[in-house]
């Protein structure tokens, strides 16, 4: 029987909808369990899990203690094998680094890890190309290639390799950033490596590709927004270079890598967390603007987790505004655009065609899937 290997970074995410951009170190942690911030992983290990279980009975699974694997695999139905040890609530990336060393002393034919960036950072750093893994999105920044598009295609894609229906694997990339620069406004982007995944077409994400922005292209796209602005109306503006030529043309300060909110042609917050947009929202108008991953596609669940689905919800899906240039949906090669909001149901009702606005007067229809 083939072995499955199933790792939990059990605080992967915590710190997307509280605005704190990632969750790398022990005090941004504590910071985002002081907002309120709740974990993602576990929620997000189980639905990829659900998916699996259509083959429980064979395969032989293994995993790490408590709210590392076991608790989720269980919950999904599974009896695992449970190796190592943890001290439960106070897991550290050393905890990630001991489990896949056990992972590869097991030999598991799979590894499939729930986390972000630093997560598969710590994997790469045991694993290396001993042993095919899969990354199930849970993290805030997701840059890496090693990641399914969603928590469930993760799950259908380590399924079609155990079942040893695909076979043949790729090297993909292990991409992370500095959290503090980050913070500031500053993408500072390293290859780490490479791991290997099961080359599942359609069902795993590229690495993030830089921006592919032109000047004039950004100037008329702003333009376009910025002159059908409606009075009363809360502008919750998602982070990126192309949604900052918004506020730029408004003579208004961007938090880059954050969410603003413009009213009126005002800024009224700047780096808006969940909580603080859900307050703004009760009795408002609003309409959600947001651009496209470059060279992934995805238009939530990357790297603006504080639009959450809540947010989405109480906006309405016909109050979302989608912006990119033409060279950025060029670079997704003629791919579908993407939604990972943690919500499934939420996903599915986003999906369809879908306007985008590329410049000035300019537009065109781009269908959205999941």
């Amino acid at each position: 029987m083939k072995k499955l290997g199933v790792i939990v970074n059990p605080v992967a995410g915590m710190g997307g909808k509280v605005g704190l951009k990632g969750s790398d170190g022990l005090a941004i942690l504590n910071k985002a369990r002081e907002m309120g911030s709740q974990p993602e992983a576990p929620k997000r290990t189980i639905q990829a899990l659900e998916v699996i279980s259509r083959i429980k009975e064979e395969i032989d699974v293994i995993t790490y203690p408590c709210e590392m694997g076991e608790d989720e695999l269980r919950t999904a139905g599974f009896n695992p094998a449970v190796i190592g040890s943890i001290k439960s609530g106070e897991t550290t990336p050393i905890d990630t680094i001991r489990a896949a060393q056990k992972m590869v002393d097991a030999g598991v034919d799979l590894l499939l890890f729930a986390g972000g960036d630093g997560t598969a950072r710590n994997i790469y750093s045991v694993v290396g190309n001993r042993m095919p893994v899969l990354g199930i999105p849970a993290g805030v920044k997701m840059h890496s290639a090693v990641y399914a598009i969603n928590p469930r295609n993760a799950g259908e894609a380590a399924a079609l390799y155990l079942e040893g229906k695909v076979s043949q694997l790729r090297e993909a990339e292990v991409m992370d950033i500095d959290e503090d620069a980050f913070r500031m406004g500053r993408v500072s982007a390293k290859l780490f490596g490479y791991l290997q995944i099961p080359e599942v077409k359609n069902r795993t994400q590229n690495v993030k590709a830089g921006s592919y922005s032109e000047a004039d292209d950004l100037y008329g796209l702003a333009e376009e927004v910025v002159e059908n602005m409606e009075k009363n109306t809360l502008y919750i503006l998602g982070p990126g270079t192309t949604t900052r030529s918004i506020s730029e043309r408004l003579d208004l300060t961007n938090t880059l890598l954050g969410v603003d909110v413009v009213l009126n042609n005002q800024l009224l917050v700047s780096d808006a967390n969940e909580h603080e947009l859900c307050k703004l929202l009760d009795g408002k108008k609003a309409k959600i603007v947001v651009t496209v991953i470059g060279g992934q596609g995805h238009v939530f669940g990357r790297g603006n987790q504080q639009i959450s689905p809540q947010i989405i919800k109480k906006v309405g899906k016909q109050n979302i505004i989608i912006v990119a240039t033409d060279a950025k949906l060029i670079s997704l090669q003629s791919r579908q655009l993407l939604v990972d909001t943690g919500d499934p149901e939420l996903d599915q009702a986003l999906c369809g065609i879908v306007r985008v606005v590329t410049g000035y007067e300019k537009s065109t229809m781009c269908r959205v899937g999941m």
